[in-house]
């Protein structure tokens, strides 16, 4: 089988993008899991690198994908999704709006928060009591989310959940771009990036957000 590479919240990063699809076999189809655009300074640059990648690409839509598109409700802030409507063109918006929610690959389910919606915010230390129910009856031995921009894996209702990270704006204690090759956690170095804040930040702030 072809390898799979999953790719999430990417947030406008184009270096970080591009020095990850230096390290993606060729011959690998790629998973982008929302969340693609806003956020970061090149946000139509981004969007355009990775359609140009053709039926490579498995595409999902994340909160920050959705919430472009007017009237729909969700955790971005305002500012935060102003800007990159200011560099998208209608048709960008549209498109990333009319994105799945999930993809499914044999056994693995790919969902940008949780296989309930694009905003549900679990960590690796949330009890396995409080989510247990997300993970229920799925027929699929693996789940691999974003969302929270820390990669991560941990059992929870006998599935395998894997957090692929955050290519563009991660939560982690070292600088790069973090993703998944084949379910495998991958961190790529690349000039000029930065941290958004530390895991244990990123742990206080989602567990006051979050189930």
């Amino acid at each position: 089988m072809a390898p799979v590479a999953a790719l999430y919240d990417i947030h406008g990063n184009l270096a970080a993008l591009e020095a990850v699809l230096a390290e993606v076999p060729d011959d690998a189809t790629i998973v982008v899991g929302g969340d693609i655009c806003a956020g970061g300074e090149q946000p139509s640059e981004t969007l355009t690198r990775l359609r140009g990648l053709g039926d490579r690409v498995a595409w999902l839509r994340g909160n920050a994908d959705r919430e472009l598109y007017p009237g729909e409700p969700g955790l971005a802030p305002p500012e935060f999704l102003d800007e990159a409507r200011s560099k998208l063109s209608e048709e960008e918006i549209a498109f990333l709006h009319d994105l799945p929610p999930t993809q499914r690959m044999g056994d693995v389910l790919y969902c940008h928060a949780s296989p309930r919606n694009d905003l549900d915010i679990f960590t690796e230390r949330t009890p396995e009591e409080r989510i247990a129910f997300l993970f229920e009856d799925l027929d699929v031995a693996t789940v691999v989310c974003g969302h929270t921009h820390m990669q991560y894996e941990r059992p929870i209702a006998g599935v395998r959940v894997v957090n692929a990270g955050s290519v563009g704006a991660p939560y982690e204690e070292e600088p790069g771009a973090y993703w998944l090759l084949d379910l495998e956690h991958r961190r790529t170095p690349y000039e000029g990036a930065e941290l958004t804040g530390t895991r244990e930040e990123a742990v206080a702030k989602f567990t006051d957000l979050g189930l």
